[in-house]
């Protein structure tokens, strides 16, 4: 699967900035949001859901310049049963998502290199050969940033390196 990715043209345009970007964990409202959302704020990073987040580089940036962010999630995050079934380490149906920001996060987005080749093209061929069954620590965001950020810069294990320079331990 890499090795047909790579051949992806070179930009003509320039190198699209690459970022990863954590994100509170979605689940069902009541105590079980509540919980995901305080576990965002004090920074545990095993409870962080993270994405890949492309800024192209274009010659000449609309009017209100976007970024396109790539995500893979459970494909009913807020469902108790797929929340039951995550927690018990179970495989549950996943969903990549591709949506655009009006810009790059202020909190928790860390740039991470720039891409010689069309990151949004790239990035849309590696999802269309990602498998969506989603299991946490298995086949996850995780491995799904991690091997998205690696195509589209060539570094291995981005979130580790990310932990460390954080001083993060758990």
């Amino acid at each position: 699967m890499a090795a047909s990715l790579a051949k992806a043209t070179v930009l003509a345009r320039g190198k699209d900035e690459v970022y990863v970007a954590a994100t509170p964990l979605r689940a069902t409202k009541g105590p079980a949001q509540l919980l995901m959302s305080t576990t965002y704020s004090l920074n545990l990073w095993d409870l962080q859901h993270f994405v890949v987040i492309i800024k192209p580089n274009l010659p000449v940036p609309p009017q209100n310049s976007q970024v396109i962010v790539f995500d893979f999630q459970p494909k009913d995050p807020e469902n108790i049963y797929t929340a039951l079934a995550v927690l018990s380490g179970r495989a549950v149906p996943g969903v990549v998502l591709v949506r655009k920001l009006s810009k790059l996060p202020r909190r928790k987005c860390w740039f991470v290199g720039s891409s010689k080749l069309d990151a949004v093209d790239v990035a849309t061929k590696f999802n269309s050969d990602w498998r969506t069954d989603l299991r946490v620590g298995h086949h996850d965001c995780r491995d799904y940033t991690n091997g998205l950020v690696e195509l589209l810069i060539g570094e291995k294990q981005v979130l580790e390196r990310l932990r460390k320079d954080r001083g993060d331990q758990g």
